[in-house]
């Protein structure tokens, strides 16, 4: 355990560091706007200063880190968070810290990185050692990267947590046997049924594989939105709409629809289309003779739809039909929804996910992919309506800002102690966690309750649906907060709706118990 504290001087910033495996070390360093050349050097003949990743997010903000060029002073941190206080690590020790994190050795951002370190370890004699050199040849125009990703400030921040639990869904999921294999394409017959891989990436580039992912398999309808998105980028959206529409339809995908364009890139004959005006500006990305070879010869549907709309002058002009077909199978844009097994989910602005696995429930969907996504939002609040519903606990794992949220807990305990059911209000449509809590585990309905606030009592309860069996760190719910000063309007509002809550929690448990329906509309 490394305690840092910060004396005050004059023209500098003294540091006395406790380490509980080394001695008492008292070092001078100067502040960041006056850091130079000779500083830096000052600094390299002075002892390292030891200090722990909350003591380097206290010294260093984000703010800073982005707008100044990185110092060797904010390496040395880096490094001597990444190695716990050590002056030097097995490699490995540093990749599993970067792996923990959710950044692989692959990620192109690291590719120099990982090229010093390979060349490091070829020259080494025994085990390859990272010390604050090595550290420093090393993370060259990839100290911001590391400076957010050791400092939490991906979108998920404890990424090794999160990646646990969808290792824990993954596991529960693999036990199904239900669905069948696809067998009217040959090719997608030749898949096991045991086959199950998870694969996701975030945002900020985090990643995460478990299962069978190492196995090369056809999208199938899962590129729709992604060569959708290709040809927006590339052609723009009103050109793309000129071919192809944007209504939502209430027929099959595949259906041979007598229109003069596509209704949208999400059916069959819109991602012929959308094929068509891609194929020109793409390079080549992968191919399977064998399965398209399948997806061609059992067709006909497709081309169909594909002399219509040529008939109809659907194609761009110099567009040519059987070309546009041939693209569109080679992607692997199927007869059929989902045949492959494959489930695309899109968290916005936090990740992407891809399923996959080949047995079938009776609609076309991944049985096993249909099971993870259902228990993937409901262990965390990814769902677009969890912020309506405060009652139904779940985990956030995205990145929160501390001092927003500080800012949040302020003002809803004030609102709550005064009564303001206006601002209460203002807060639950900005869609804030009214159950957030204090230093002292007290939620808004425990500042409410104890001053006796009937109003802001019943709109927490009744609107809000906040957990009236929260405790305190004392131990206390806020009916106990209520009967202690006397508020008997209050008792009798919150032992209410502490009845409706039970009832409630006994409905819920039943509905779990039963096993749900598989979605008729997830395609």
């Amino acid at each position: 355990m490394h305690c840092v504290r910060a004396l005050r001087l004059p023209n500098s910033a003294q540091l006395i560091t406790t380490n509980a495996d080394a001695a008492r070390k008292t070092l001078i360093v100067a502040p960041a706007r006056r850091l130079s050349s000779e500083a830096t050097a000052a600094s390299r003949r002075r002892a390292p200063t030891h200090l722990c990743s909350r003591g380097s997010s206290s010294l260093h903000s984000s703010r800073d880190v982005q707008s100044k060029p990185p110092s060797s002073g904010v390496k040395d941190m880096l490094f001597y968070t990444i190695t716990e206080g050590k002056e030097q690590v097995p490699i490995s020790h540093f990749t599993s810290a970067l792996k923990r994190t959710g950044l692989y050795p692959s990620d192109p951002r690291l590719k120099g990185c990982m090229e010093n370190i390979r060349q490091a370890v070829k020259e080494s004699a025994g085990e390859a050692m990272m010390d604050r050199d090595l550290f420093h040849r090393c993370v060259g125009g990839n100290i911001v990267l590391l400076i957010q990703a050791f400092r939490n400030k991906f979108i998920i921040p404890e990424f090794d947590v999160f990646a646990h639990k969808i290792n824990e869904i993954y596991n529960r999921v693999q036990h199904q046997t239900d669905g069948k294999v696809a067998d009217y394409i040959p090719q997608l017959a030749k898949f096991s049924p045991e086959l199950w891989g998870v694969s996701l990436c975030t945002v900020d580039g985090q990643r995460h594989s478990v299962g069978d992912t190492k196995l090369p398999f056809c999208l199938q309808s899962c590129v729709k939105p992604l060569q959708y998105a290709i040809a927006v980028h590339e052609a723009g959206t009103e050109s793309v709409h000129h071919y192809v529409g944007k209504e939502p339809i209430n027929f099959r995908y595949r259906k041979l629809s007598f229109s003069t364009s596509p209704h949208n890139p999400m059916v069959n004959a819109g991602a012929i289309v959308i094929s068509s005006l891609i194929k020109r500006c793409c390079k080549y990305v992968g191919f399977s003779n064998a399965t398209f070879q399948s997806e061609k010869e059992t067709g006909d549907r497709n081309f169909a739809i594909g002399y219509y709309m040529k008939e109809k002058k659907c194609f761009p002009p110099g567009a040519d039909m059987i070309d546009a077909l041939d693209f569109y199978f080679q992607v692997g844009l199927p007869a059929k929804s989902g045949v492959s097994g494959a489930i695309l989910l899109v968290i916005p602005n936090v990740m992407g996910v891809m399923c996959w696995s080949p047995p079938l429930d009776r609609v076309g969907n991944s049985v096993r992919g249909i099971s993870f996504c259902q228990e993937l939002v409901s262990l965390f609040n990814f769902h677009n309506y969890d912020n309506l519903r405060h009652f139904v606990k779940k985990q956030d794992p995205r990145r929160q800002d501390r001092d927003d949220r500080n800012k949040s807990v302020f003002n809803l305990m004030f609102a709550a102690c005064s009564g303001d059911v206006s601002a209460l209000r203002r807060f639950a449509l900005s869609s804030m966690d009214m159950d957030l809590k204090d230093y002292d585990s007290r939620t808004a309905l425990h500042i409410a309750a104890a001053e006796g606030h009937v109003d802001a009592v019943m709109f927490l309860t009744e609107t809000c649906k906040v957990n009236p069996f929260v405790k305190d760190r004392w131990g206390n719910l806020p009916v106990d907060d209520a009967v202690q000063f006397g508020h008997d309007e209050v008792v009798k509002v919150l032992n209410d709706y502490q009845q409706v809550c039970s009832q409630r929690e006994m409905q819920d448990a039943a509905a779990d118990s039963q096993k749900l329906d598989t979605i008729e509309g997830f395609v």
